[in-house]
């Protein structure tokens, strides 16, 4: 009898051998680019602040990122008492080639941590998600 699985290993993910991209971050505004150096990653994300707060995009540089194989860790600056932090894995998305939106995805968690000016102590808020990579001419003013 014929099965409709796929035969075993062909829904194992391949390594992603770099994963240099932009990627859709908390909201639709918020972006995160990632250079992958070898496995050292550079970059920044890009956080638009609530209106009422200011019309300020605030750039998180990132301080320490690494990737290997397919797990990806970074950290970036601390702005206002606030940073961030991702851990997860890259793999492949639904997009066909680098210019398709999704073509690659970052799934894991983002913490997003508060410094307490007065005491020094940090409160995390954990979001698990994926991030997905932006596609070429998905916005326009890029």
């Amino acid at each position: 009898m014929l099965s409709a699985r796929p035969a075993k290993g062909q829904d194992e993910q391949l390594p992603v051998d770099d994963i240099t991209a932009k990627y859709h971050f908390l909201s639709s505004d918020d972006t995160l680019a990632i250079l992958d150096e070898e496995g050292r990653l550079k970059g920044y994300i890009e956080v638009t602040q609530p209106p009422d707060e200011s019309d300020d995009i605030l750039t998180f540089n990132i301080v320490e990122g690494s990737r290997k194989k397919n797990h990806v860790e970074l950290r970036t600056n601390k702005i206002h008492g606030k940073y961030y932090r991702f851990s997860g894995i890259a793999e492949r998305g639904k997009g066909h080639d680098d210019k398709d939106s999704d073509y690659l995805q970052l799934s894991g968690s983002v913490d997003i941590v508060t410094v307490n000016s007065e005491t020094g102590k940090e409160s995390v808020q954990v979001m698990r998600l994926t991030l997905k990579s932006i596609g070429k001419g998905e916005r326009p003013d890029e």
